[in-house]
C-alpha cells in the first residue's frame, strides 16, 4: 500500500507519518544512547516547532485518532462506566454508645 502524502509517496507507516507532521519521528520520540545534552536541544527544538506552530499539536492527535479509528477500531470504543455504588449513610441524630 503507498500513501501520498503532500505530493510524496510514503512507503512505510513512518514515512506517512514523518510527512504529514513535516518532522522526524525521532525529534518527538528520541532514539535510544541519547545524552541528557542531546536530549535536552532535542527537546528545545521541538519546543520551538510547536511554538511556530501550535495547531501541530492537534492537528498530530486528530490524524492518530483518524488511523486508530481506520486500523484499529477497537481501540476507540469506551469501556462502560461502572455504575457508582451508593456510600452507605450515616444514622442521623443522637447516638449513644453501648
Amino acid at each position: 500500500m503507498r500513501s501520498i502524502v503532500a505530493g510524496h509517496v510514503a512507503v512505510t507507516a513512518t514515512e506517512f507519518v514523518e510527512l504529514a507532521l513535516g518532522t522526524p519521528l525521532e525529534l518527538w520520540l528520541g532514539v535510544e544512547g541519547e545524552s541528557e545534552e542531546e536530549r535536552a536541544a532535542r527537546q528545545a527544538a521541538a519546543r520551538d516547532i510547536l511554538a511556530d506552530d501550535p495547531s501541530l499539536f492537534d492537528r498530530t492527535t486528530a490524524l492518530a485518532v483518524e488511523t486508530i479509528g481506520l486500523t484499529m477500531p477497537e481501540l476507540l470504543t469506551l469501556a462502560p462506566a461502572r455504575p457508582m455504588v451508593p456510600a452507605r449513610r450515616r444514622p442521623r441524630g443522637k447516638q449513644v454508645a453501648a
